[in-house]
């Protein structure tokens, strides 16, 4: 076998078992499927061919990542969260059948200036109160009124929840509240819910739902957790070294672990360069051989160390999994100061990804 096995298997099976469960949740909506960042690390390309029977369209952020997707024979509609960047991406949309999320008046009026016959779907994204893109929901109103008679029929008012995360923060069901009021005014369909909102509040369900974080396994917050989901990469690297060390004797870089007794020690071929989190904290879970072992030292650029005393015999080329079936990536990522979502978008090409269909 030639090369390092640093490898995210990614379960093909999972990602669509996933994606029904949570399509269930909201029986009166349709889910998309939001691939953006590469599908949050797990391959844009192959996520969305392994959805393509089960979907009514795809989202990404912007442009280059929707035109990839073509590259790739995706044929579905595919939204544009950010929006367009240009008149030019505008003028483009429609021939690649690409909906634009619009959120600005300036955006809003350059489309609807365009012949009915060139003009693409659009979505009018309104701001609630997470103040990063949208129009408000007075110049929104006012759009509506001055368009009313040639809005097309297809259209979606859509927000972006900024607490939905937080269950009993009341500030989202606010947000929620403005947008429907908006769209009652003008009997236009909504899109409010992402992966936390699908699952723990049915008030956001609208015409369409964003899937994003849960569809690959993942919770957004804890109230999410137990609705079936399965983790759909599996990261894991092989053991490169062990030896073993004497109590008092340190290991990493500035000498941030010291060991309080005689101790094996496995280095393992990955890093932060791998997108393994460099500031996970001593302690960070591994597991190797039907047990949990801890990370210490450092996180180097292409290795870390963890304490495998307690496991038996450790062997050159045996298997760690850094997250996956038995070490949640929420729990990597809350040893790490950080998100779920941060590490798998974050896990770099360096990672070799294997596609299992089974």
């Amino acid at each position: 076998m030639i090369g390092r096995q640093t490898i995210a298997k990614v379960h093909l099976e999972a990602l669509k078992n996933n994606y029904r469960c949570i399509d269930l949740l909201a029986e009166n909506s349709k889910t998309i499927a939001v691939v953006k960042a590469d599908a949050y690390g797990h391959g844009a390309a192959q996520v969305s061919r392994a959805l393509a029977p089960m979907v009514d369209a795809f989202a990404v952020a912007f442009f280059d990542e929707a035109y990839y997707l073509r590259e790739h024979d995706i044929t579905h509609p595919i939204l544009l969260l950010e929006g367009p960047m240009s008149c030019e991406e505008i003028r483009l949309a429609r021939a690649l059948n690409f909906w634009l999320a619009i959120h600005s008046a300036q955006q809003f009026t350059e489309v609807m200036s365009l012949p009915v016959t060139q003009r693409p779907t659009f979505w009018l994204k309104v701001d609630t109160g997470m103040h990063r893109l949208g129009v408000s929901v007075d110049t929104a109103r006012a759009l509506l009124r001055t368009y009313r008679a040639e809005l097309p029929a297809d259209m979606v008012l859509s927000t972006h929840l900024s607490c939905a995360d937080e269950i009993d923060n009341p500030f989202t069901q606010q947000q929620v509240t403005a947008l429907k009021q908006l769209a009652d005014e003008f009997d236009l369909p909504i899109s409010i819910a992402n992966s936390a909102a699908i699952q723990t509040l049915p008030s956001a369900h609208g015409k369409w739902n964003r899937l994003g974080l849960s569809l690959y396994g993942a919770s957004p917050s804890a109230a999410c957790a137990g609705k079936h989901l399965m983790p759909v990469m599996h990261l894991e690297a092989n053991v490169i070294a062990v030896r073993t060390i004497q109590a008092g004797e340190f290991v990493g870089y500035s000498q941030t672990w010291q060991a309080s007794r005689t101790s094996t020690i496995a280095t393992v071929a990955i890093g932060y360069a791998d997108g393994y989190p460099r500031h996970a904290q001593v302690g960070t879970p591994g597991y190797i051989h039907g047990k949990t072992v801890p990370l210490v030292g450092r996180v180097s650029m292409d290795m870390v160390t963890f304490d495998v005393t307690d496991v038996g015999p450790v062997n050159c080329g045996d298997k760690v999994e850094l997250w996956g079936n038995n070490v949640a990536v929420e729990t990597v990522a809350q040893h790490a100061n950080t998100i779920s979502y941060a590490l798998l978008a974050g896990l770099s090409a360096r990672v070799k990804r294997h596609y299992l269909s089974i």
